[in-house]
């Protein structure tokens, strides 16, 4: 997937969507970015989104998802809206502990 331009548009939804860490480092990583968006933008988020974003860098970051952003709903949701099924299962984090 091609990074994301760092365009005031975006810069202003990272600041929305990853409130916790800095614009331009949220942009960095396109994947984490589009997944916490598809978890959590607003409708209105969204269509800033969509202005910006192809529609297959949203399926790309769908498909590579990171564990623990999207919920159930989300997840479901965004595979019925790109026709994608079977809906495969959800990222799962690694249970490996550190002994």
């Amino acid at each position: 997937m091609k990074p994301l331009h760092s365009i005031p548009a975006l810069r202003r939804l990272a600041r929305a969507i990853i409130w916790f860490e800095a614009p331009g480092k949220a942009l960095r990583d396109p994947v984490r970015f589009l997944a916490y968006a598809m978890a959590y933008a607003t409708a209105r988020e969204l269509a800033v989104l969509y202005k910006h974003v192809p529609s297959r860098d949203l399926q790309a970051a769908l498909c590579l998802a990171p564990p623990g952003i999207m919920d159930k709903r989300s997840w479901a949701y965004w595979h019925t809206v790109f026709g994608m099924h079977p809906m495969p299962p959800m990222p799962k984090r690694n249970a490996t502990r550190g002994k």
